[in-house]
């Protein structure tokens, strides 16, 4: 598929006739809210039928050739996508396009806060193919460690055995709505507070069903990082052939006594772990200055401190199908999907930037007297994401959350990627 930066005076029509899209599949594909606006800078995903485009990054011993042969593709076409590279002359560590009907493999791990069982269902029967694991956001536990279900799931749960799509019971240390730094410490600190939630964890994810367990523990006070990995370690053990799949904060360097990330030890995390997804969003960061979801210089060097760490084949990076609306010079934030954050640039006139250093989207506009900074996400950021996990070899990705509309993701993940199954 192509992307087409919209330009001052284009419409849809124009771009129609452009491409040979029909103006309703470029508005399905895209999320758009009419056929009759758009706005410039806006990024729109359109059909072609290139072959997917792989990305490489240059080793000792690579020859054009040999990649050619490797992604079953003419060493030609790899030289007519990389102008300015000498087939010859391969430079160990620059990265290039390689067309290849070899699609990436990865493992795609979607969370779902339950709401309506229509809205959920929907949701799954849409994304059946596009994702391995699906983390029902819908646990937390007691100040004795009793794990407990907030919200009924059984129809989820049910749902994604039917599409193969392994659930994991994903269960968080929260008091009311947020996370609680106390509950979590209170509970890993104790051993028998500890072992009550590994028992009562491991019963709930057999009983009801599902395939495995996710961990999102967040704000674990520091002192509490060896008792994290005691508490991963009796779990993993409890829950035999059950997948056990931990969320860890992004970090570029390990600050054991740091209040977010200190927590988090990520080699041993790794060790015990079966999948290990670093929450690789919010740079820009819910009540603080307007900056990018996630910008891909800051992406780029989570991954590479995460790999002294972690084995790739163990490690998702996380993507964000929303964005944030901010009110400058104040802690005002408002969380829109990707999908929304277009449309309401569409709906404002535009135009949308592109900060090509963090290769993300972003647009201003004033309401009365306050200015509104918008970062979100769209197809060239999600695009850039992708590249990473081919470069890097990672797991794959995780999405938050599925119930946000993002239609041109999930067109790029059905045509280039191919979204592996576990055998369950």
């Amino acid at each position: 598929m192509a992307v087409h930066v919209v330009t001052a005076g284009e419409n849809l029509w124009k771009i129609s006739t452009m491409y040979g899209v029909s103006i309703q599949t470029i508005v399905e594909l895209n999320g758009l809210p009419s056929a009759n606006t758009i706005a410039p800078g806006l990024a729109l995903y359109l059909p072609d039928n290139l072959p997917p485009l792989r990305s490489y990054r240059i080793k000792a011993g690579d020859h054009i050739w040999k990649l050619a042969q490797q992604f079953n593709i003419n060493p030609a076409a790899i030289v007519a996508v990389n102008p300015g590279v000498h087939p010859t002359q391969l430079v160990i560590g620059q990265t290039i396009n390689i067309p290849s009907p070899i699609k990436l493999d990865m493992a795609t791990l979607g969370f779902l806060v339950p709401s309506s069982e229509v809205a959920n269902l929907t949701t799954l029967n849409s994304l059946a193919s596009q994702l391995t694991y699906l983390a029902v956001v819908a646990y937390s536990f007691t100040e004795e460690g009793y794990a407990y279900n907030q919200v009924e799931d059984k129809a989820i749960v049910a749902r994604s055995n039917q599409l193969n799509i392994v659930p994991l019971l994903m269960i968080r240390n929260l008091a009311g709505t947020d996370f609680s730094a106390e509950l979590a410490g209170r509970v890993l600190g104790n051993p028998s507070y500890r072992a009550n939630l590994v028992a009562s964890i491991v019963n709930l994810a057999t009983q009801r069903g599902f395939g495995g367990v996710s961990i999102d523990f967040e704000f674990i006070p520091p002192a509490r990082r060896n008792d994290f990995i005691l508490f991963l370690t009796a779990l993993k053990n409890g829950l035999g052939g059950l997948l056990l799949h931990v969320n860890v904060h992004a970090k570029t360097a390990d600050i054991p006594t740091n209040r977010i990330i200190g927590a988090y030890d990520y080699a041993g995390i790794s060790h015990v772990a079966d999948l290990v997804a670093v929450m690789t969003m919010d740079y820009g960061y819910p009540g603080g200055p307007p900056d990018p979801i996630a910008p891909i210089w800051w992406l780029e060097h989570v991954i590479q401190y995460s790999l002294t760490q972690i084995n790739p084949r163990k490690l998702q990076i996380a993507m964000a199908l929303y964005g944030y609306d901010k009110v400058v010079g104040t802690n005002k934030t408002h969380a829109l999907s990707v999908t929304a954050a277009q449309n309401q640039a569409i709906s404002l006139g535009g135009p949308i930037e592109f900060d090509d250093y963090a290769k993300s989207p972003w647009y201003r506009y004033w309401h009365g007297s306050e200015e509104h900074v918008v970062w979100f996400e769209d197809i060239r950021s999600f695009i850039e994401k992708y590249r990473l996990i081919d470069i890097y070899q990672l797991a794959g990705t995780t999405f938050w959350q599925i119930s946000l509309p993002a239609p041109q993701n999930w067109a790029y993940l059905s045509k280039n990627i191919n979204v592996v199954k576990r055998i369950v």
